[in-house]
């Protein structure tokens, strides 16, 4: 039961008649009298059992999107109601306006939308509807609460989409143009062509320039149908924040971003995320479908606060992949990821693939090196100063073994990544 303003004000309205006969039993009979008003209210009430709600909610939508749920409000009794509907979600949902006064005559339905703004990952819940049916009165009313199923699937923002059209042109134009006279690792036959001064010698054809009485040259192009495999690091280098968010959002972009240009370009595409444990997996997906699924697999990660398992990284790509691929890392460089076995498990990748490294750094680093104002920025830039020598030695390491470095602000490691992949596909290293 739930009581209105009007019982609060008929209470009040007692003081009229105690004014008038200041006695004991003039309180009491009318308390009596605003009880029994309540009750035959509240009994007057229909009953909320009587409303069958049904929920209807988009299957997936991207952070930062909008979305509406729809709630059908059905009343199955034979009576009109007045009622106040609440439909409650997760804080994160960015759920709007959510309360609704409804008439509902008898066998008559309503509907009800919510519009919702999600700002996280994963998987939203609906959490419980709560229905307030009032009296004919308007001083009481029966309230119940259900739970009306509703799963809302967030995925990740993919903010660097503006940067695929751009990198789409660039791989056309390697597909129509990039045909080269040396034969690379990641290069396959492309067509034959007359000889001109500056070519390879070594490309020439000697058995077509024999049938055709003509000097004859090979031409190769980046090879289709390759294997790129993305390990996206979800361990406690994940959480750290770079600027609003997790380094975790900049590592998941970067992987969306790669993975449609790599599906766009004929590539198969596997997606490894995990620390210690495998968090999502996609295995050697290609064609139209390869976004949704590693956008799908990609939408439950988050950061955990444990160390990476770069031994368990290893195996896991070695099971995934039976040739050479390219194997890229979206990881943390700092100093203390030299501890955790980061280096001799790319210098063991690098023998077999082609490995790319690929960084989020923190914008803040940057800022607190220019600081000399004072003491205290003094010894921050000092530090700040340090730890990019630190990362800069790290770098250094990880090129020996033949890897690529990409290290970049959040906001600029997806185009880098990309134009990273697409100059070694145009260079037949993949």
């Amino acid at each position: 039961m739930v009581i209105s303003a009007g019982t609060v004000a008929l209470i009040a309205l007692g003081i009229l008649p105690v004014a008038l006969v200041p006695e004991p039993t003039t309180v009491l009979i009318w308390m009596l009298v605003v009880i029994a008003a309540v009750a035959a209210d509240l009994l007057l009430a229909p009953s909320p059992a009587r409303l069958e709600v049904r929920r209807t909610t988009p299957s997936a939508v991207r952070r930062g999107e909008r979305a509406t749920s729809t709630l059908t409000v059905t009343n199955t009794g034979n009576r009109p109601m007045r009622v106040l509907l609440r439909d409650a979600w997760q804080p994160t949902a960015g759920a709007g306006k959510n309360r609704f006064a409804l008439h509902l005559p008898a066998g008559e339905s309503r509907r009800v939308r919510i519009g919702l703004l999600p700002r996280r990952r994963g998987e939203l819940q609906a959490h419980l509807v709560t229905v307030r049916s009032a009296g004919p009165l308007r001083l009481a009313s029966r309230q119940s609460s259900r739970p009306v199923a509703g799963t809302l699937r967030v995925l990740p923002e993919f903010a660097s989409r503006r940067h695929l059209p751009s990198r789409l042109a660039r791989l056309r134009e390697m597909d129509g143009r990039s045909a080269v006279n040396v034969r690379g690792q990641g290069t396959e036959f492309d067509s034959l062509r007359e000889y001109v001064i500056g070519d390879d010698v070594r490309a020439i054809d000697w058995r077509a320039s024999a049938r055709r009485s003509e000097v004859m040259v090979r031409t190769w192009r980046p090879e289709r149908d390759r294997r790129v495999m993305i390990v996206v690091d979800s361990s406690r280098l994940a959480a750290a924040r770079l600027g609003e968010e997790p380094r975790l959002e900049a590592q998941i972009d970067a992987a969306l971003l790669l993975t449609a240009l790599a599906g766009k370009a004929g590539d198969r595409v596997d997606l490894l995320a995990m620390d210690q444990q495998v968090r999502a997996r996609v295995r050697g997906s290609h064609g139209p479908t390869v976004m949704a699924g590693v956008a799908d697999a990609l939408s439950g990660v988050h950061p955990n606060l444990v160390e990476p398992d770069w031994t368990r990284v290893l195996q896991e790509v070695r099971r995934a992949l039976s040739q050479r691929a390219l194997v890229v890392l979206l990881t943390a460089l700092e100093s203390g990821v030299a501890e955790t076995g980061l280096v001799p498990a790319v210098a063991t990748l690098a023998r077999d693939h082609q490995v790319v490294l690929a960084s989020a750094t923190d914008p803040a680093t940057a800022e607190l090196a220019r600081g000399r104002q004072d003491s205290a920025e003094l010894f921050d830039a000092a530090a700040a100063e340090r730890a990019g020598l630190e990362r800069a030695g790290l770098a250094t390491r990880l090129r020996r073994t033949g890897a690529e470095v990409v290290e970049r602000p959040p906001d600029e490691l997806a185009p880098a990544l990309a134009d990273t992949y697409l100059a070694l596909k145009a260079a037949g290293r993949l």
